[in-house]
């Protein structure tokens, strides 16, 4: 029964059917954005944009069920990730070529 019950509240906040009131909704404080900033190993930013990139970015986001910071941070890595990828496979090619004089 319990085991039941849990699953039944996890799939209500995964729909958010729970939580997602503005009732529940409370504004963290600035030593516990800081503190969570820190934990997870973010650091703010100022970058000047496109005002309809962001906007195409906003609408993007809301698609995938994120806010648009978040979504720039997951392209960003995806980026970042591929691009340190295909530099190690390049540098693994380079090592296997006859060097050249």
């Amino acid at each position: 029964m319990t085991n039941t019950l849990k699953k039944t509240d996890a799939e209500a906040w995964d729909n958010q059917k729970l939580g997602a009131s503005e009732k529940h909704v409370q504004k963290a404080s600035t030593e516990r954005e800081k503190a969570l900033d820190e934990r997870l190993g973010l650091q703010t930013i100022s970058i000047r944009l496109q005002k309809s990139l962001i906007d195409d970015l906003k609408v993007l986001a809301e698609e995938d069920g994120i806010g648009y910071q978040p979504y720039m941070r997951q392209i960003l890595m995806r980026h970042v990730r591929k691009a340190y990828s295909e530099k190690r496979d390049s540098l693994k090619y380079e090592k296997h070529l006859p060097a050249t004089r």
